[in-house]
């Protein structure tokens, strides 16, 4: 079956990347806390495969949206993977040596980015499903088109977190939200929560955000701590560093 350029196409794929360049910017500022860590020769490479990766769950999650909403409980577990995933962002990579930007860091990045994107893809997905209608062809290219948005962002919020650490806390802070947002809109339990407690949706919102900074900072804070009453630890990283 051929394409067929009719401007109900043109309209659909314009839709489709502007709901992509909408809501890119919480995958570039995944993509960019996640490989923020990583030496500069890998950070490209876990770019374009998180990206990559995530673009595919995207497309198939697309394609079966209608069946995975159906599914009771599935945002309660993304929404909590979505708040881990949050909580290790904002406390940061705490090791040390050469061995920690290795493979081992990159192939973590690349898994960091394509877990938080699946979890954060399910409502992009059904707007992108109600848009293309079941075009497959459609929804394919939209979302081909939009990962130069993605990567892009994702290399210019990198660039901004070595000036401005507290886009970091921000990001995990955002990861909370959707999180918190995630979890409140299961349909197993959504209609009765909402019933029960009419501003649950901004209450679960903020919760997310705030566990997220506040777990978070404290690992970060004692993980540090650790580090200044070990002069153990303290030893072998100089060591390493004059080798």
């Amino acid at each position: 079956m051929g394409i067929e350029f009719s401007p109900a196409f043109w309209s659909g794929l314009t839709q489709i990347i502007l709901i992509d360049i909408l809501l890119a910017g919480d995958n570039a500022l995944v993509i960019a806390l996640a490989c923020r860590n990583l030496e500069k020769k890998h950070q490209w490479p876990a770019i374009m495969a998180g990206t990559g990766g995530a673009i595919v769950l995207r497309i198939i999650f697309v394609l079966i949206v209608d069946q995975l909403m159906q599914i009771s409980f599935l945002k309660l577990v993304g929404g909590l993977l979505l708040l881990w995933i949050g909580v290790k962002l904002v406390q940061g990579d705490e090791s040390h040596g050469d061995d920690v930007k290795g493979a081992s860091s990159l192939w973590g990045a690349i898994r960091t980015i394509i877990i938080a994107d699946a979890v954060m893809s399910l409502d992009n997905a059904i707007a992108i499903a109600a848009v293309a209608k079941g075009d497959t062809v459609l929804i394919v290219l939209g979302l081909l088109i939009s990962i130069p948005l993605v990567v892009f962002g994702a290399q210019l919020i990198m660039a901004m977190v070595g000036r401005f650490p507290i886009i970091i806390v921000f990001g995990g802070g955002l990861l909370g939200w959707i999180a918190g947002n995630t979890i409140v809109s299961d349909p197993a339990y959504a209609d009765h929560l909402v019933a029960a407690f009419a501003h649950a949706k901004l209450a679960f919102e903020i919760l997310g955000a705030a566990i997220t900074v506040g777990l978070g900072s404290l690992l970060q804070y004692r993980a540090r701590r650790r580090r200044r009453e070990d002069p153990v630890d303290l030893a072998v990283d100089s060591s390493k560093k004059k080798e």
